[in-house]
């Protein structure tokens, strides 16, 4: 049932006979313990012998960590381990993906923006060189997403845009850079995120798609990685009901609405059938809602293996988990046949990374001296010429850049982002950034709230008082705080939320935390995370997109608001949200 000869394992005699006797000579339990990829919580030794030999798994995710952390961490699993594991992370942007010290490289989008597919091989080579060096073989990357619904919370930067085109030629060189360091990649999240604007984490995600139109962009780009020869692909909790009813007719609409990480119809269907993919299927984290609410998670485990599954990311409890695959075999709802393929799959994987040969030389995990690749001067500058490509001015309509302490010696700067207080330390790096070019800088202090029962309120804090006097003053009083007010949005999308948007903190309409004075003083918004905050600050006229807020990047931006570097970015998705008027305003 398993083609061990043929793409994406290419397996010689050597690595076939490995993977037939390595399964021949498995019990059920150690089957099944192949099938779990869990999150890796210690580096005790008690808690990894638990997980490798009592349960057996096959392969695990650390979160990053130091370089001596996690290089040590997997040099004791894979030492401990009969079979060599699959050690995973979401090297999605860089080396800062497994490791601290590791290279922040951009986020996909800032690379699409600098329309030149090297910087998404250079991508994928930093972040699988440096993973590798630390004993890494399986980057969950490169995020093959299109961006179509600004609205969505949790695609946005992390893909390479809205153009399926490409999205596929950024993604297939990131695979390049794999390559050359011997990581499998796993293209994610299938059968395809960005089209609603709902989080899988949190509730079940649709890909909307017709059939045709799914053919014309999601397929085609999974379609061109299978042939190049991806070796994982990651099957997010987000149903396709066009294409489950187009292979299945008879489907009920619970069937055409379940994650494609329990339909049979996405997985062998189209997956394995119609874009004949051979590797293997692993699960996004089986703990996000949009899995965790489609069945009683007691039948959704072997369901997900029965659909076509065959490895698991994550777990709520792992020893229930396991619990319950067993249960299924021993039942027969899972049969012999369908665990066996699985493992083989995820055993044939491993081969192809040459683990099996790797184990017997001792050199699973590189030495320390390997180290010196993280973070190294090759590395940090093709970081560097990204944030340069990268920064893209979205309008300037009112011809306000390039800035200079002569025409705007005062700056009002208010950074908009989750923590609130002026003496953040990103706030204090902007503040000295400016500082440093001269300018006096005063901080907008967005951590005193002002609500309505505050207007006649006569014992007001200070902090809350000078609020008062803010929204009740003249349109004159903004001229007393600078010549130029620059909005800093730095609201980063992260699993688990429901909205990236700009939320002022202004009582009706009231208050200088909301740009109500972009006519009467010059006024500019840099956003260093999402790329649609024009939706939200349609009267903003000069409005710049850099997509992170790693140092190079502030880096990039100083040089180009000051005039000392051009803008060369390019938008990979509509900045402008659809509203072809805030273009020319």
């Amino acid at each position: 049932m398993v083609d061990l000869k043929a793409n994406p394992f290419n397996l010689d005699e050597e690595g076939i006979k490995w993977v037939e006797e390595t399964l021949a000579g498995m019990t059920t339990k150690e089957k099944v313990g192949q099938l779990f990829c869990p999150l890796g919580m210690s580096d005790d030794d008690g808690y990894l012998n638990h997980l490798i030999n009592d349960i057996g798994i096959g392969g695990m995710l650390y979160r990053a960590g130091d370089k001596k952390y996690i290089q040590d961490a997997y040099r004791k699993i894979q030492s401990m381990a009969k079979i060599p594991l699959l050690l995973a992370a979401n090297t999605e942007a860089g080396g800062d993906g497994v490791v601290n010290e590791g290279t922040s490289f951009g986020k996909p989008m800032a690379v699409a923006a600098t329309n030149d597919p090297e910087n998404a091989y250079r991508m994928g080579y930093v972040a699988c060189k440096e993973g590798a060096a630390l004993g890494l073989n399986w980057s969950f990357a490169p995020i093959v997403d299109i961006d179509y619904n600004f609205h969505n919370p949790i695609t946005n930067v992390r893909t390479f845009g809205s153009d399926p085109e490409k999205v596929l030629a950024n993604a297939s060189r990131y695979l390049d850079g794999a390559d050359e360091n011997d990581v499998a990649v796993s293209i994610k999240h299938f059968p395809g995120d960005g089209c609603d604007e709902r989080d899988q984490h949190i509730v079940l995600s649709v890909n909307s798609k017709s059939v045709e139109e799914w053919d014309k962009t999601y397929g085609h780009v999974y379609g061109e990685l299978i042939k190049k020869g991806a070796k994982t692909v990651m099957v997010g909790h987000i149903a396709q009901p066009a294409y489950v009813e187009a292979l299945n007719p008879n489907a009920t609409t619970k069937e055409k609405m379940m994650p494609a990480s329990l339909s049979k119809e996405l997985m062998q269907g189209l997956l394995r059938g119609k874009l004949g993919f051979n590797g293997l299927i692993t699960t996004d984290s089986t703990c996000m809602l949009g899995f965790t609410t489609a069945m009683p998670r007691r039948d959704a485990v072997p369901a997900s293996i029965n659909a076509g599954a065959d490895m698991f990311l994550f777990d709520k409890s792992l020893e229930e988990d396991f619990g319950f695959m067993m249960d299924a075999v021993e039942k027969g709802v899972i049969s012999a046949e369908r665990l066996d393929e699985a493992v083989t799959r995820i055993l044939a994987t491993k081969a192809s990374l040459h683990l099996h040969t790797k184990q017997k030389e001792g050199t699973l995990v590189p030495g320390p001296e390997s180290l010196n690749v993280i973070g190294c001067e090759q590395h940090t500058q093709w970081a560097k010429q990204v944030a340069d490509q990268a920064v893209t001015l979205v309008k300037d309509t009112q011809n306000l850049l390039p800035i200079s302490t002569e025409r705007y010696k005062r700056v009002y700067l208010n950074i908009i982002q989750k923590e609130l207080s002026a003496d953040d330390e990103n706030v204090r790096d902007w503040v000295a950034r400016f500082e440093k070019e001269g300018f006096e800088v005063m901080v907008r202090d967005r951590s005193a709230v002002f609500e309505t029962p505050d207007f006649i309120n006569p014992n007001l804090p200070p902090a809350k008082e000078a609020l008062r006097k803010e929204i009740q003053g003249s349109s004159a009083d903004i001229y007393q705080k600078g010549d130029l007010i620059v909005f800093i949005a730095n609201i980063e999308n992260a699993s688990n939320n429901t909205v990236l948007r700009l939320n002022w903190r202004v009582v009706f309409g009231l208050g200088d935390d909301a740009p109500w004075f972009t006519e009467e003083i010059p006024t500019m918004m840099i956003s260093t995370a999402c790329p649609y905050h024009l939706f939200d600050a349609a009267m903003i006229h000069t409005y710049i997109n850099a997509y992170n807020t790693a140092p190079q990047f502030k880096d990039a931006i100083m040089d180009k608001i000051m005039g000392r570097s051009e803008f060369k970015g390019v938008a990979p998705s509509d900045p402008f949200c659809g509203l072809d008027y805030l273009k020319e305003i």
